[in-house]
């Protein structure tokens, strides 16, 4: 089976979204997978929305997987609700019901009440879509799987979440907080919201001053601006940041500048072969290919020049040896701090 891609993801989120915002509800919703900031946002929305303050004391429970069974969801689902068009039923962690109980749960979704709204939140788990369980509820309800965004869409998701708040980011900014916190879409939605409530109405573009100030993370020592000296061949610059981490070893864990590395260098062999292969392209098609915003082909470009597609090949084969070390192989006692240095320099040199 093909493996479900982000944007299937956000466009299944949205229409589920719509429908709910337009009062047209399913009575099961089945919310599972990896990336939890969706089925969170739908399960709150469910909480808040379906219900007037008045009729949600009677008519909403939320409960636990690992604190129920099967036949007590039944039953909360099973009942009418109480001066209201609807009750809503949320099963949060869900993924702690095992097969039996999630099987003994079949006769409800075979023939739910459709005064009831229940729904089922699996975070990093799914439900075998092979069981009847999951069957019925596709069949009887709505169902949304949910896949971890790849660290080249972080970005593109970055503009698109400020976009719909009348907001923008530099790309230099945007770089920044996703090498500092990664594809935890929540996290970055938390920071995201509160340097939104900081920009000033006549300005809504965050930028990297925003983020060294509000969040803390320097726009000078981080790992976006070493990889991007190790790529521009900036010795200088790289050896600053280097003793900058030897002296604040807690701001980047060795193994995440590797990794960030890893990416920058893995792109650049990408853009080697790009390049190669494919003579005629226009510069958006290979930004495109990279999975890297327009703003910084132009780094690649620069670092093909230094770097070729053998000594890229060469630095990745630097960077898996240097990861295996970090995590004790073969150098069980050099710091990190000097194990990052001797990295650096071989890479550079």
């Amino acid at each position: 089976m093909a493996k479900i891609k982000s944007r299937d993801v956000i466009a299944k989120y949205e229409q589920i979204l719509d429908e709910l915002k337009k009062k047209t509800y399913r009575p099961v919703y089945l919310l599972m997978g990896e990336e939890s900031y969706y089925i969170d946002k739908l399960s709150e929305y469910i909480a808040d929305n379906v219900l007037d303050e008045s009729e949600k004391g009677f008519n909403r429970l939320i409960i636990y997987g690992k604190d129920t069974d099967a036949r007590s969801i039944i039953f909360a689902a099973s009942r009418p609700p109480m001066m209201a068009n609807h009750q809503v039923v949320i099963v949060k962690e869900a993924q702690h019901l095992d097969s039996k109980e999630m099987e003994k749960m079949e006769i409800y979704f075979t023939s739910p009440l459709a005064s009831t709204i229940l729904v089922l939140c699996f975070k990093d788990k799914t439900l075998d879509k092979r069981t009847k369980a999951y069957k019925e509820i596709e069949k009887k309800g709505a169902v949304l799987e949910t896949v971890k965004l790849y660290d080249s869409e972080i970005s593109e998701w970055i503009q698109s979440y400020l976009r719909k708040k009348g907001a923008s980011i530099t790309p230099a900014a945007a770089s920044i907080l996703t090498d500092h916190i990664g594809n935890d879409l929540s996290r970055i939605v938390n920071e995201l919201d509160k340097l939104f409530i900081l920009l000033p109405e006549n300005n809504r573009t965050i930028t990297a001053e925003h983020i060294e100030k509000n969040i803390g993370i320097s726009k000078e020592y981080n790992m976006f601006a070493l990889s991007n000296a190790v790529l521009a061949g900036d010795v200088f610059t790289a050896n600053r940041i280097i003793d900058y981490y030897g002296k604040n070893p807690n701001d980047s864990p060795i193994t995440q500048i590797i990794t960030s590395l890893f990416t920058q260098f893995l792109r650049l062999l990408k853009y080697h072969v790009v390049k190669r292969n494919s003579r005629g392209l226009q510069t958006r098609e290979i930004a495109e290919q990279l999975g890297v915003n327009i703003f910084f082909l132009k780094d690649y470009e620069s670092a093909a020049r230094k770097y070729s597609i053998l000594k890229a090949v060469q630095i990745i084969e630097l960077l898996r040896e240097y990861d295996m070390k970090s995590k004790g192989w073969n150098s069980p006692s050099m710091p990190a701090a000097e194990l990052l240095k001797e990295l650096i320099f071989k890479i550079m040199h």
